[in-house]
């Protein structure tokens, strides 16, 4: 198991698929005009996993 991010730690870009199926990138929602970007993550939760 890694060790958590500490607050304000810089994280590797990546991108994922949204529920609508379009890639979405963190690096597109992250800039100077000081955006904040929180992730959750919830196995099974409205899944149909």
């Amino acid at each position: 198991m890694s060790e958590p991010l500490a607050v304000g730690e810089h994280v590797a870009d990546f991108t994922l698929p949204s529920h609508l199926g379009e890639d979405v990138r963190l690096y597109d929602y992250l800039g100077a005009d000081g955006k904040n970007v929180v992730l959750f993550f919830y196995p099974l939760d409205w899944t149909p996993v």
